[in-house]
C-alpha cells in the first residue's frame, strides 16, 4: 500500500513537471532566484561567511555521528536519535547551502523547474523529519525520567527503528503532497522567485491562479505535523516537570533536568522560526522582512545543534575528551 501511494504521487509529480515545462516553454524554463545578496560589495564577505557556516555544520554533525558510532557508552536510544538528528541536519543544510553559495557569486541566479522541485521536496521532507525527531527525543526523555522501569520495553531497539521509519515516511509523504500541489499549477506569472532557495510560499506567490487550496494543504498537513510534534514535546515536558517537582533535593532536580537542557534548546531554535514563517497567511510573507529568519533556520540551526549538544551534554564532552586523549597518547 505504501509503495503504491509513493508510486502514484511520484507519477503525478512527473506528469506535472512535463505539463509545466510544455506550458511554459515559450515563457520560461528556469526560475530566477533573488539570492542572499545582490550587492556586489557584499558578495565575497557573505560567500565566505556562508561557506564557513556550512563547513562548521558538516564538521560538527559528522563529528557527532562518528562519536556515537565509535563510543560504546553512547550507543543508546537517546544518542541513536541524536545521530539521526545530525544526519538530518547534514542533508538539510546540503539541500540549500551549496546552491546558495554558487548563486552568491553568479550574475544569473537561475535554477531549473525540476531542480527547484527537487530542492523543495528534500527541504520540506527534512524540515518535517527534524520536527518529528525532536518530538521522539522528547518522548524518550519522558520515558527515561517518568517511567524508567519500562524504558527497555517502551524504547527498545525495535521500537527505535519503528520511530525512525515513521518519521521519515511521514516526512516523505508530507513533502510529496506539498511539492505536487505547488507544481501542478499550469502557468507561473513570473519566473522571479523572491527568495534564495525554492521554498513553498515564494513559489505559490508566482502562480497566476488562486492558491487557496495550496495554502489549505500547507496549514493542514504541515500544521498537523509541526503542531502535533510540538504538542508531543510540550506534553512530555509537562510530565517531566511534574516528576521533577516530586524530587525533594534541588541537586537531584538539576541533575535530572540537565539531560533535557540541550534538547530544549534545539526545540526552541527550530520551532520559533518555523511557526513564524509557515503558520501564517502567504499574503503576509515578505522576503525583505523574513530574510534573517530564513537564513537562521536553513543555515544556522543545522550548525548550532551539534554545538549545543557538545557543549551542554556531559556524555558527549567526555567522549570527545577520551578521543583527544587517545589520539594524544597513541
Amino acid at each position: 500500500m505504501g509503495f503504491t501511494l509513493f508510486h502514484a504521487l511520484f507519477s503525478s509529480l512527473q506528469e506535472s513537471f512535463d505539463h509545466l515545462e510544455q506550458t511554459n516553454q515559450t515563457y520560461a524554463t528556469d526560475f530566477i532566484l533573488s539570492g542572499i545578496t545582490s550587492n556586489p560589495h557584499l558578495q565575497i564577505p557573505v560567500f565566505l561567511l556562508c561557506l564557513m557556516v556550512y563547513i562548521t555544520t558538516l564538521l560538527g554533525n559528522i563529528t557527532i555521528v562518528a562519536l556515537i558510532l565509535v563510543t560504546p557508552h553512547l550507543q543508546t536510544p537517546m544518542y541513536f536519535f541524536l545521530l539521526n538528528l545530525s544526519l538530518i541536519d547534514i542533508f538539510y543544510s546540503s539541500t540549500i547551502t551549496p546552491n546558495s553559495l554558487a548563486n552568491i557569486l553568479s550574475v544569473q541566479k537561475t535554477i531549473s523547474i525540476a531542480g527547484c522541485a527537487v530542492q523543495m521536496f528534500f527541504f520540506i521532507d527534512l524540515a518535517a523529519s527534524e520536527g518529528m525527531i525532536l518530538a521522539v527525543m522528547a518522548y524518550d526523555r519522558y520515558v527515561a525520567i517518568c517511567r524508567p522501569l519500562n524504558y527497555p520495553i517502551l524504547i527498545s531497539s525495535k521500537r527505535c527503528l519503528q520511530f525512525i521509519c515513521i518519521v521519515f515516511t511521514a516526512g516523505i509523504i508530507n513533502s510529496l503532497i506539498h511539492t505536487y500541489n505547488a507544481f501542478r499549477v499550469p502557468l507561473f506569472c513570473s519566473p522571479y522567485v523572491n527568495h534564495f532557495y525554492c521554498d513553498l510560499i515564494p513559489i505559490l506567490k508566482l502562480s497566476c491562479q488562486d492558491t487557496f487550496l495550496n495554502e489549505l494543504f500547507l496549514f493542514t498537513f504541515a500544521g498537523s505535523i509541526e503542531v502535533g510534534s510540538l504538542l508531543c514535546i510540550l506534553i512530555s515536558y509537562a510530565c517531566i516537570l511534574t516528576a521533577l517537582f516530586k524530587i525533594r533535593h534541588t541537586t537531584g532536580r538539576f541533575k535530572t533536568f540537565s539531560t533535557c537542557a540541550s534538547h530544549l534548546s534545539c526545540v526552541c531554535l527550530f520551532y520559533c522560526p518555523v511557526f513564524f514563517t509557515y503558520l501564517r497567511p502567504a499574503t503576509s510573507y515578505s522576503m525583505d522582512g523574513d530574510w534573517f529568519v530564513s537564513v537562521f533556520y536553513t543555515l544556522l540551526i543545522p550548525m548550532l545543534n551539534p554545538i549545543i549538544y557538545s557543549l551542554r551534554n556531559n556524555d558527549v564532552k567526555k567522549a570527545l575528551q577520551s578521543i583527544n586523549l587517545t589520539v594524544l597518547f597513541s
